[in-house]
């Protein structure tokens, strides 16, 4: 992994992807993505392309701030146009009324035909090594539905434990199906001896 200057910022290279700036070309590819019902299946809801564009237009603020948070995702190679957006992985400061916030936390969401190539996992594993190196966290956590348990294998592929402490996502009604959660986290210690 390398960190290399990028129009004004950073981003983050690894072997088959950039973690970059959002542009504007990737706004309705994101939209398009959060309207997918396989995608958003872990999610309360579908969002529209209005919804989609105020949260890819935070996630460019933040990163335009902080250097750093939820990159956009593209392949370097073996597409028509390799800066194409797939996805999001990356870092974001949450302040929820969690009971081990705040914290930094790891996510990603990916188009479905990029899924099960290995992405996520080596832009996640990017986005642990910029966490702990460039940030130097002591801590970072993930957290997904009980009912995910894609992502949570994902989590365990990336070096994170399941802390056994499940919560009721507070933005959630506690009999909804998304309801309860897991949390994992990976402290700096574990990253290294990984």
């Amino acid at each position: 992994m390398s960190v290399i200057e990028y129009p004004m910022k950073s981003y983050i290279e690894t072997e088959r992807l950039y973690l970059r700036q959002w542009q504007a070309s990737d706004f309705v590819v994101f939209a398009a993505m959060n309207a997918d019902p396989e995608v958003m299946k872990y999610f309360p809801k579908l969002l529209s392309a209005t919804v989609s564009d105020i949260i890819a237009n935070k996630c460019q603020q933040l990163i335009e701030e902080n250097g750093w948070g939820f990159w956009a995702l593209s392949l370097k190679e073996g597409s028509d146009n390799n800066d194409a957006f797939i996805g999001f992985v990356g870092l974001n400061q949450t302040h929820a009324e969690m009971s081990f916030a705040p914290c930094v936390e790891i996510a990603w969401r990916l188009r479905k035909e990029f899924w099960g190539q290995g992405y996520a996992t080596e832009a996640a594993r990017a986005s642990l090594g910029f966490a702990f190196s460039e940030l130097a966290l002591d801590e970072v956590v993930a957290f997904t539905a009980v009912i995910n348990q894609r992502s949570q294998l994902l989590m365990a592929r990336i070096g994170m434990t399941d802390t056994q402490d499940n919560f009721y996502h507070p933005a959630l009604e506690s009999n909804h199906r998304l309801a309860e959660h897991v949390l994992y986290k990976l402290n700096r210690q574990q990253w290294q001896a990984v």
